[in-house]
């Protein structure tokens, strides 16, 4: 059964939970709970997925650009590196690291919302590739910027094209009212557009979209395209510019429990690919490099955090909880979206459900759970809890809320496995202190 949820799962003859083929329970032993880990061929293969995708059925200059919100640590951007991906970073904080870790500038992609004087300098110095512009405001101040620093800066503008793609609503960024980008609808977009071609220290490469997140199939990036490329051709009409570049976003989901579908890639975007081809005919525009910022699905199945459970609690007529030694500190997930994750006795994989129980952690929270209602064999405390997938927005959202730790990060590779993020100590809790 846990082996058919991703295929770098499976149970070895001691009926312990493996891991990119490790045994799980000897890796908490070896270095300790709660722990992240990190399948590194599988991050790698992911990203050859994408890439050979996206080169075999658009034009010269698609790419795929890992969005590093989901998993953002020095490691993660060599390997990017390795695998010719580009990145997108939304933070001075997210291109410190790029840039620490040794990976090209020019391939950076910079977003967000609100850059401020100070990042907009950052990235110019540090020489990024483009600059996602969000707002007016910011473009001014990036064309001011550029200006002083006698710098032309490549720019592609964020525009909503106001579709909701039925994801959850903290995590849908494509509809009308929405602080990210531009909309279309509203006339503001083209107003944008005009703007930015206005400009002399910024040079307009092309149109930005971001529609959403956890969507298990193509059908919502071809309405997100479809009306992309109909602003393409009406801008056209107006100014005459043609944009080089269509950057889809994100967003394709990833299975957490054995409910959610598979999703085929490959697959996906071959059928976006026609549905793009076929509306440029339609619209006789050329088909722009199709650009796409897989996070999660680069990362979340190669992740997985173990814990040791503490104490088994049964209030009769409610509920059984079992404790963990980390929870809403390193998985802030369910208390802000409630996301649903698969939950598993690592060394006792293979026994029947005693019984359903609750998963919470120790931060001194009542919402500061895992996972409820989860079938398992009944837990000893001492058992090694496994949460598969969690390689996106669990260190990245991490914190040190009622000063714990942070969990280490341990990446698996050719059958041997190496720490990439060192267990934060008490040190560190105090080291800003003053």
């Amino acid at each position: 059964m846990y082996k058919m949820l991703h295929e770098n799962l499976a149970v070895n003859e001691n009926g312990h939970l493996t891991f990119a083929g490790h045994d799980t329970v000897l890796l908490a032993e070896q270095y300790g709970t709660p722990l992240y880990l990190l399948d590194e061929d599988m991050i790698r293969e992911n990203c050859r997925v994408y890439l050979r995708s996206l080169r075999e059925h658009f034009p010269e200059g698609s790419s795929a650009l890992y969005a590093s919100k989901a998993l953002s640590f020095k490691d993660i951007y060599r390997i990017m590196a390795e695998e010719d991906m580009s990145v997108d970073v939304v933070s001075s904080g997210e291109l410190y690291t790029a840039m620490r870790a040794g990976f090209p500038a020019g391939r950076v992609y910079f977003h967000g919302n609100n850059k401020t004087d100070a990042d907009l300098n950052y990235a110019l110095d540090c020489g990024v590739g483009y600059i996602i512009v969000d707002n007016s405001d910011e473009l001014r101040t990036l064309n001011e910027l550029a200006r002083n620093k006698s710098l032309r800066q490549k720019v592609i503008a964020r525009v909503t094209p106001g579709i909701d793609p039925h994801t959850f609503e903290a995590v849908n960024t494509g509809r009308i009212d929405c602080q990210f980008g531009v909309p279309i609808e509203t006339g503001q977009a083209a107003d944008f557009v005009h703007e930015i071609l206005s400009c002399e220290n910024v040079e307009l490469c092309g149109y930005h979209c971001h529609i959403g997140s956890q969507i298990f199939d193509e059908t919502p990036f071809m309405r997100a395209a479809d009306i992309m490329l109909a602003f393409a051709s009406e801008i056209r009409g107006k100014a005459g510019y043609v944009p080089a570049l269509l950057n889809l976003g994100g967003g394709f989901g990833v299975r957490y429990v054995k409910a959610h579908p598979r999703i085929d890639i490959t697959a996906c975007i071959a059928a976006l690919a026609d549905h793009i081809k076929s509306s440029c005919a339609r619209l006789d525009l050329p088909v722009p490099a199709i650009l796409m910022e897989p996070g999660r699905s680069i990362v979340a199945a190669a992740g997985m955090t173990l814990y040791t459970a503490g104490s088994v609690k049964t209030i009769p007529g409610y509920r059984n909880y079992v404790t963990v030694d980390g929870g809403m500190s390193d998985n802030p997930r369910y208390a802000l979206y409630r996301s649903e994750y698969t939950v598993l006795l690592a060394g006792r994989v293979n026994e029947p459900a005693e019984a359903e129980y609750t998963i919470a952690g120790r931060c001194c929270e009542s919402g500061a759970l895992i996972q409820e209602n989860v079938p398992l064999p009944k837990p000893r405390r001492g058992d090694i809890i496994a949460v598969p997938v969690t390689g996106a927005y669990n260190y990245s959202m991490a914190s040190n809320y009622n000063r714990l730790c942070r969990p280490p990060i341990v990446v698996l590779s050719g059958g041997k496995s190496r720490v990439a993020v060192r267990r934060e100590s008490f040190e560190h809790l105090t080291a800003n202190d003053v």
